[in-house]
């Protein structure tokens, strides 16, 4: 199944619900469900500022579904959505808009850049035994 890594706290937030588009400053023709990653490092600067002190890193916690992908054509349009991406321009004006989000017992997985397969499912096995 495809992943897709993000820093900290952007996948917990993605599963709280409180973030339901991923800006990225590329285009996906990629339409599904697919594995939120939380990369290996956190963005230090955003723990803070979202409130969190601690959130695991280097492993799969979650899926959604990648519903469609909204180019955004202006700063106003951009800004409509702030209190969906809560993120700055800077991430990029393409933004993936995720439903159906679930938090998953953490899966230990090296990330990739842009949309990724994850097939290992032996650590998965080893998690449930």
């Amino acid at each position: 199944m495809k992943a897709l890594s993000l820093k900290q706290p952007f996948a917990e937030l993605i599963l709280q619900g409180r973030k339901t588009i991923e800006l990225r400053k590329w285009n996906t023709k990629f339409r599904g469900e697919f594995f939120i990653h939380a990369s290996k490092s956190p963005d230090k600067q955003a723990m803070k500022k979202f409130g969190f002190e601690k959130l695991p890193c280097g492993c799969i916690v979650g899926k959604a579904v990648l519903s469609n992908v909204k180019e955004y054509q202006s700063t106003d349009e951009f800004w409509k959505d702030r209190d969906r991406h809560l993120a700055g321009m800077e991430w990029g004006n393409y933004g993936f808009l995720l439903e159906n989000i679930e938090r998953i017992f953490p899966i230990p997985a090296k990330g990739a850049l842009k949309f990724w397969e994850f097939n290992d499912f032996n650590a998965v096995k080893e998690l449930v035994e």
